[in-house]
């Protein structure tokens, strides 16, 4: 019997202490738990009856980093005074860090309490136990250290060559000889080359992630059950973001990206991993590592692209294009504080436009330092953004309609693909379905609505593969000539209501840094310094509108209706054309004889003269209905079937016929036709004339 378990302690209670460092340990170091779990018996065999087992900290580190609620239950017992002994199969078990060590040797000292393991009892009230307790913890610490210090010292210079098989995102495999390749799926590579081609062309993870799931594009996941394998499904931002921010797609190595930090939380240290660290401290970096999906020039930009579109963080800096109807937005600079402009939209669906500044608001809750209407400002922009790129409004054309087939064949890519798949695993359920055996209608009847489940997956994504052929085939590209001739009208085409606001602010982006506003009261301008991307500055002065007065946008094809007609149609004919082209005003209101007038007034066009108009060789539809003595729905009919000519000088206008057709034998022959209803022989008689008279 050791004199140091007096029999005052063998009454007391007997802790047994069990602990392994990680969760890997509990499943592959089963001998070390057992080892742990065999001191109760050697605390029964030296003369305890009452053994209590804590392993609550199974698969925690004693490093003193993380909670340990099992210790904490022990440190509990041994302050209650009701513990004889604490057994552990060695020091490390109990603390590896010196303070909670020597804590808990003191707590033992001052209660009676003695620690024991496979080689011995120690009281730590004996100044030698004490000793020598103090000596196994502070070697301990110092293993756990030197451990830790080894093991991470090999891992960095590993690393350094790029030889460590660090986490490889979807898309990457390690070979067997330790080279970093493409995945050998061509679904897989070309879902990611897809994510990295309409980065390109948006200019947004946001709009990215709209369009793959506006299209049910789904993208790969890395997914480990048993064995790695590759999952399907459509993506989430943050998805979409990790492909892009990551640089193993560029073809770089990159190795300590992310830090720990210890922080003292409740007195207690907590360390919590995961934290970015800036690219300068990055701890490995090897530029052209391996084959990368992107060039390394083309991840700075995405990097430099995403940045300019995150609006929420401090700093007031000019910001990309992502849509909405002001083309200015996040470009105007306010020169008074130096303060980027808000936007803000009012009038009917937000089609009114305004830029402020809120500095003085802001600093000493005074009014705004400057605001100013946006349709000026923008239109007078735009002529100086179209001035610069004129020259190679052509090529631009030119391009985007080779684009817009490369974009196509992009889809139809990877929906092929993925009908591909889907083809593969119907073989393979019919395949399980086969080698059933019959009589297992249970396990027969599952296989077959699997089968059933693939074979209408098969055919939902044929049936979208051909709606896309479709579609294709009836919007066919337009071919270079329309595209030459239309980019010759360059303005026509940009402030067309059809243009996407999205690429008219990317386009503006690209050529103008930012924009320094300010007003002039002495001759109420708004002034306007425009920073070029080339370094070029220029001196813009847009005149405001006077007190009073406002101005709405009115569309260009309403305006262009009103200058065809005017001058040859009243202003009440022109407002009923207009509304039947379903045309609204630029406040979005229905056209009216006054609202005509003030849009011709403003763009100083002609107006309509009854007197000229009388005496005019042009005659209306319902005029020479008068004149034929026939029905406007009969003379249209004439027209129609090209016997009468006419024309209508836009779309929905009034017709105009000339006069002298009237008396045309052929005219006048067929105007008697219609009033007796004569049916005209099929021989003697135009096929038009035909069909306008067989009642057909």
């Amino acid at each position: 019997m050791n004199p140091k378990l007096t029999p005052e302690r063998l009454l007391k209670k007997a802790i047994v202490y069990v602990r392994q460092s990680k969760p890997s340990q509990l499943i592959h170091n089963q001998e070390s738990q057992r080892l742990q779990y065999g001191l109760v018996d050697r605390a029964r065999a030296l003369g305890f009856h009452n053994v209590m087992v804590i392993d609550t900290d199974l698969g925690r580190t004693g490093s003193g980093l993380a909670e340990r609620p099992g210790f904490e239950c022990l440190l509990s017992q041994v302050c209650s005074g009701e513990v004889g002994a604490v057994f552990c199969l060695e020091a490390s078990r109990l603390a590896r860090n010196g303070r909670e060590w020597h804590h808990l040797i003191e707590l033992c000292g001052m209660l009676g309490a003695v620690l024991a393991d496979p080689d011995g009892v120690y009281d730590p009230a004996l100044l030698n136990d004490r000793l020598l307790l103090g000596l196994r913890g502070t070697m301990s610490e110092f293993e756990l250290n030197l451990f830790r210090q080894r093991s991470t010292e090999a891992i960095r210079q590993k690393a350094r060559r790029g030889e460590l098989r660090i986490p490889l995102p979807v898309g990457f495999c390690w070979s067997p000889a330790g080279k970093i390749e493409k995945d050998a799926d061509e679904r897989v590579r070309q879902a990611i080359e897809l994510v990295f081609r309409k980065m390109t062309d948006l200019g947004s993870a946001r709009q990215v992630l709209i369009w793959l799931r506006h299209e049910n594009v789904g993208i790969p996941f890395s997914a480990r059950e048993g064995e790695l394998q590759t999952t399907w499904k459509l993506p989430l931002y943050q998805n979409i973001r990790s492909i892009l921010t990551n640089p193993v797609y560029a073809g770089a190595y990159a190795f300590g990206k992310t830090e720990t930090r210890t922080a003292v939380i409740d007195g207690r240290a907590r360390r919590s991993s995961g934290h970015h660290k800036p690219r300068s401290e990055w701890m490995v970096l090897i530029w052209d590592h391996h084959p990368g999906y992107i060039a390394w020039d083309e991840y700075e930009r995405n990097q430099a692209m995403i940045a300019a579109n995150t609006y929420g963080h401090s700093g007031a800096e000019p910001k990309s294009g992502r849509g909405g109807r002001a083309l200015l937005s996040g470009l105007l600079r306010c020169r008074r504080c130096g303060r980027m402009l808000y936007v803000a939209y009012s009038g009917p669906k937000g089609a009114v436009i305004r830029y402020g500044c809120n500095g003085k608001r802001l600093d000493c809750g005074q009014g705004s330092c400057i605001s100013f209407g946006g349709l000026r400002i923008e239109e007078a922009i735009s002529e100086q953004v179209l001035h610069a790129i004129e020259g190679n409004a052509i090529d631009a054309a030119l391009k985007a309609a080779m684009e817009i087939g490369e974009r196509q064949q992009e889809l139809r890519k990877a929906i092929e693909l993925e009908t591909e798949q889907a083809r593969y695993e119907a073989r393979l359920s019919a395949r399980r379905y086969e080698a059933v055996d019959p009589e297992q209608r249970l396990v027969a009847k599952e296989l077959e609505a699997r089968w059933n489940a693939a074979l209408q997956k098969v055919q939902d994504l044929e049936n979208k593969l051909r709606e896309l052929d479709g579609k294709q085939f009836s919007a066919p590209l337009p071919n270079p000539e329309v595209l030459v001739s239309l980019a010759q009208d360059l303005p026509a085409v940009w402030n067309s209501p059809s243009t996407d606001m999205r690429l008219k602010q990317r386009i503006v982006r690209i050529l103008i840094q930012e924009v320094v506003a300010d007003i002039d009261e002495n001759s109420r301008e708004t002034v306007l310094l425009i920073h070029w991307a080339g370094g070029r500055h220029s001196e813009l002065r847009v005149k405001k509108s006077e007190t009073g007065k406002h101005r709405h946008c009115t569309s260009l094809d309403a305006i262009d209706v009103i200058r065809k007609m005017a001058g040859k149609f009243s202003d009440e004919q022109i407002a009923a054309t207009l509304n039947r082209l379903r045309l609204r005003t630029g406040a979005d209101n229905p056209w009216n004889e006054n609202r005509v007038y003030s849009v011709r007034h403003h763009h100083s066009l002609p107006s309509f003269d009854p007197t000229q108009c009388s005496s005019s060789e042009l005659v209306t539809l319902e005029q020479a209905a008068l004149r034929l003595g026939l029905s406007p729905p009969s003379v249209r009919k004439m027209i129609e079937a090209s016997i009468l000519p006419g024309y209508q000088v836009v779309e929905c206008a009034p017709w105009q016929i000339p006069v002298a057709a009237l008396d045309r034998e052929e005219v006048r022959n067929a105007a008697m036709n219609l009033k007796n209803r004569v049916r005209v022989s099929r021989n003697g008689n135009h096929e038009s004339q035909q069909s306008l008279f067989s009642g057909s």
